[in-house]
């Protein structure tokens, strides 16, 4: 007789958590990297306000959200990048052509903007992540051999542009996460978190919507086709 491994009940209560439309809407909302309310996430889930408390409820025992109230508003984030890879990843792993199609023209619209570029959690992803993370390994900055990393002339390159690279905890400075929607892997950990933040601190992008798309402005056209030569078609 065989004796079931321990953590089978804890993985499998685990693995639970994500098996549910509702709490797996609000997990991939919060991959913005922001706070959201309750009743945010009940209007953006689709469900009665009290219906995505008991969720929240479950979410946060599971390790998967942190909250905080302030007066009368919950707010919820996940609670942290590792979570976020997780999420991320998972979503990745959704077999190509399965996704529910967009009902009307602002869900397609929407979808389009998601695509074209958005943050993942607190970086850079669709085209504008893969196009970013293409135009740093085409000039040398980037390694991905065997796995990200950046090069002696990747860390000159960020210190230049200002750039600062804080390494906290055992976050590693540079991660390969599978993109969603191109399938490929773009650039996170602490240099794509710095990138992205300072994309969105000088303007190079702008959140839209309601959701995690983002722009690039002409500002941010010029800026990246100036230090990474980057053409402004890859990015619309």
């Amino acid at each position: 007789m065989t004796t079931r491994d321990p953590r089978a009940t804890a993985l499998a209560r685990f693995a639970a958590l994500f098996a549910d439309e509702t709490r797996a809407a609000c997990l991939l909302a919060l991959l913005d990297g922001r706070a959201w309310t309750a009743g945010e996430l009940a209007r953006h889930a689709g469900v009665a306000a009290s219906t995505l408390s008991e969720h929240l409820g479950r979410l946060v025992a599971g390790g998967l959200l942190t909250e905080e109230r302030q007066g009368r508003h919950r707010y919820v984030r996940l609670a942290d990048a590792r979570i976020a890879q997780l999420v991320e990843d998972l979503a990745s792993q959704v077999p190509s052509g399965t996704a529910v199609r967009p009902r009307n023209l602002r869900e397609s619209s929407a979808g389009s903007a998601m695509a074209r570029g958005r943050t993942c959690y607190d970086h850079l992803a669709g085209r504008l992540g893969i196009a970013v993370t293409d135009a740093l390994t085409a000039r040398g900055l980037l390694e991905q051999e065997t796995g990200f990393a950046l090069t002696g002339a990747g860390l000159a390159w960020f210190a230049s542009v200002g750039i600062g690279l804080e390494r906290r905890g055992r976050r590693p400075l540079a991660r390969a996460c599978l993109d969603w929607t191109e399938r490929r892997p773009h650039l996170a950990g602490v240099a794509g978190a710095a990138l992205c933040r300072h994309a969105l601190d000088t303007g190079w992008c702008v959140r839209i919507g309601s959701e995690r798309a983002v722009k690039v402005t002409a500002v941010g056209e010029r800026a990246l086709f100036d230090l990474l030569r980057v053409e402004a078609a890859a990015l619309r």
